[in-house]
C-alpha cells in the first residue's frame, strides 16, 4: 500500500506522516525471532495513535486524531483521555522523564507538559507547517520537524524556537538526536539530513533512491536504520557516510511489500519494525536476519516505544494499542 491510500481514514499519509554487522541482502528467517506475547489493550477511543512513547515501564502517552492524547499510569491497563487544548491531528509524543513531554501535530501544533501532563501550554512556534516528530536529548534542547523541509530547535525547553536551515522542500518525517550535538532527520524523496553540530549546518546524505522514509533509528553513532514505504530498509554502518539498501523481500505469505512506519531497536542486536495492516518484523542478529512480517493487530500500526529490552508497546488506527512481552 503507498501513502497515499491512507488518505480516507485520516485525510493521507501525507498529512499523517507528510503526515545493513551485514551489508548484504536481508533475509526472511523465523530463526531471528524471540518468543512474543501479546495483548490488545483497551484505549477506549477510535481515534488513530499515530505515536506511542512509555518514559517508564508503568507511565505510557499515544497522541493521535482529533486532538487525542491518552495517559497510563499501570502499563497500559487503563488509559485515560487527557485534554490537550487542541482538535488538531497530533502526529508526535515524546517525553525525556516522566514529567518533562511534547507533543506535535497538524497547523504548526506544538505543546508541553512539565507536571506529568497535568496541563499543557502551547509553544510559539512561527510556522503552519504539519509538525511530524520531535526529538529532546536533553529537557532544555530539542528538534522538532515537518513539512517543506521544516526545522526548529530550542535550547530552553521549549520557551523559545529558532528555524534552522534544511536545504530542502521535502516533508520531514522523523528526527533522532543521540546527544545534543549529533541527529539525523529522514522524509520524503529519500531525505536523509545529519548534523554534527546541533544543526547549525545540516548535509544530505541520501538514501539513493526516491522512497518516502517514515522513521529513523541509530543504535550507537555509527549504526543507524531508515524505514520507509513499500518494504524500505536502509542500513548505515559508518556514521551515514553510506547507506545500504536493505529493503525485506515479501516473503511466503505475502502478496505486497508492506509500508514500514516505525523502528526502533532495544540493544545493537534486538530490533523491531512495524507497519501497515498490522504487520511486525524483528531481528535478533543485527539485521542480519528479520522474522517474516506477521499481523499482531488488525490495523495498521505507527508507534512503537520499548521503555526496556522486555516489553514495548505499538499504536495504530482504531485506538489499537498491543503491549509485546518477550518471552526469553
Amino acid at each position: 500500500m503507498l501513502v497515499s491510500r491512507h488518505a480516507v481514514r485520516i485525510r493521507s499519509h501525507i498529512i499523517l506522516l507528510s503526515l545493513v554487522v551485514a551489508l548484504g541482502f536481508p533475509h526472511l528467517a523465523a530463526s531471528s525471532e524471540t518468543a512474543l506475547s501479546l495483548t490488545l489493550q483497551a484505549s477506549t477511543t477510535k481515534s488513530t495513535l499515530l505515536s506511542i512513547q512509555f518514559p517508564t515501564l508503568q507511565q505510557g502517552w499515544a497522541v493521535g486524531s482529533g486532538g487525542t492524547i491518552l495517559k497510563t499510569i499501570d502499563g497500559g491497563k487503563k488509559w485515560k483521555r487527557v485534554a490537550g487544548g487542541t482538535t488538531a491531528l497530533l502526529t508526535s509524543v515524546f517525553f525525556v522523564d516522566s514529567s518533562n513531554g511534547w507533543v506535535a501535530g497538524a497547523g504548526g501544533w506544538l505543546s508541553r507538559t512539565t507536571n506529568g501532563g497535568e496541563s499543557w501550554s502551547q509553544q510559539a512556534i512561527d510556522t503552519q507547517q504539519p509538525l511530524y516528530a520531535v526529538s529532546f536529548p536533553s529537557p532544555h534542547v530539542g528538534w522538532v520537524v515537518g513539512g517543506s523541509g521544516t526545522i526548529f530547535h530550542t535550547t530552553d525547553g521549549g520557551q523559545h524556537w529558532n528555524e534552522q536551515v534544511s536545504g530542502t522542500t521535502a516533508a520531514l518525517y522523523a528526527v533522532q538526536f543521540l546527544d545534543e550535538r549529533k541527529g539525523t532527520i529522514v522524509g520524503a524523496l529519500g531525505i536523509i539530513l545529519s548534523t554534527s553540530d546541533g544543526g547549525a549546518t545540516w548535509t544530505a546524505q541520501g538514501a539513493q533512491s526516491a522512497v518516502t522514509l517514515f522513521d529513523v533509528f541509530f543504535t550507537d553513532a555509527t549504526t543507524g536504520w531508515a524505514v520507509g514505504n513499500a518494504g524500505a530498509l536502509f542500513q548505515t554502518t559508518d556514521g551515514g557516510a553510506k547507506w545500504v539498501d536493505q529493503t525485506l523481500p515479501c516473503g511466503r505469505t505475502c502478496t505486497k511489500l508492506t509500508d514500514l512506519l516505525k523502528i526502533r531497536f532495544t540493544s545493537r542486536r534486538d530490533g523491531w519494525i512495524v507497519g501497515e495492516r498490522g504487520t511486525l518484523y524483528q531481528t535478533t542478529d543485527a539485521g542480519l536476519t528479520w522474522s517474516e512480517g506477521k499481523s499482531i493487530a488488525p490495523a495498521s500500526l505507527f508507534g512503537l516505544s520499548f521503555p526496556d529490552a522486555e516489553r514495548g508497546w505499538a499504536s495504530g488506527e482504531n485506538g489499537t494499542i498491543v503491549q509485546l512481552q518477550l518471552n526469553r
